[in-house]
């Protein structure tokens, strides 16, 4: 067992980690507020340092106790501590306004929770037991994507050239259309364009339940191992 199973994992530490971690979260939405007074930004300021000041040290402690420290830095949970503390400081050597996804990585830190939570470890359980068929599926997909752009920019490109002007923009009329999402910003109007979105939308479905179907079996199996690891032991 490792050294932080007695400090970071006991219930009332791990309590206040979660707290702190939903914490920062809503101090980072606040402080997307226009009308925020300075005073109150400077306030949001000196919280996002004790938080990070926090979290930097549970990164340290955590890597420190690990059995297989390289292990831990490359694992998920080491990947996502990390991430969670990055954006900080590297916005002590760069202006973090010019480059949004750098901000955007402190909401990472909404991933540090599913540490504290039995439901949210069940979900990662499967999906790395899954990872494999998952993947699969994903390149199945992409496929899929890149056929059904094909499609529609050949049926469509020269009724509408401003919308269907490339591969890349048909591009996005698929993921829409894969998705069953269905923006309605972009739709074909001739009727090969149409009669091949009927096609893609119904093969679509079975392409989106793959994954699915995969996924929810992995869960079910670790629900069941889990419980009959917990189950009563004949006495």
């Amino acid at each position: 067992m490792s050294k932080s199973s007695n400090f970071l994992d006991k219930p009332i530490a791990a309590g206040a980690l979660a707290l702190l971690i939903l914490a920062s979260v809503v101090a980072f939405s606040l402080e997307t507020l226009p009308s925020l007074s300075s005073r109150v930004r400077e306030s949001l300021a000196l919280f996002e340092v004790f938080v990070v000041v926090v979290f930097t040290a549970e990164y340290m402690y955590r890597l420190y106790a690990a059995p297989k420290r390289l292990r831990f830095v490359f694992g998920f949970y080491g990947i996502v501590d990390l991430l969670a503390i990055l954006p900080f400081y590297l916005g002590l050597v760069v202006d973090l306004r010019s480059i949004r996804l750098l901000r955007v990585l402190r909401m990472v830190r909404l991933l540090k929770l599913a540490r504290y939570n039995a439901a949210l470890l069940r979900l990662a359980t499967a999906l790395r037991a899954s990872k494999d068929e998952l993947l699969v599926s994903m390149v199945i997909l992409a496929i899929a994507l890149y056929l059904a752009a094909f499609g529609i920019y050949h049926f469509e490109h020269d009724a509408q050239p401003d919308k269907f002007s490339s591969i890349f923009d048909a591009l996005w009329w698929a993921v829409a259309t894969v998705s069953t999402v269905g923006y309605g910003d972009v739709y074909p109007v001739t009727v090969g364009g149409r009669v091949f979105t009927f096609f893609v939308l119904v093969i679509s479905l079975g392409i989106i339940a793959i994954p699915t179907s995969i996924f929810a079996t992995a869960l079910l199996a670790v629900r069941k191992h889990q419980a009959g690891n917990s189950g009563p032991s004949e006495t």
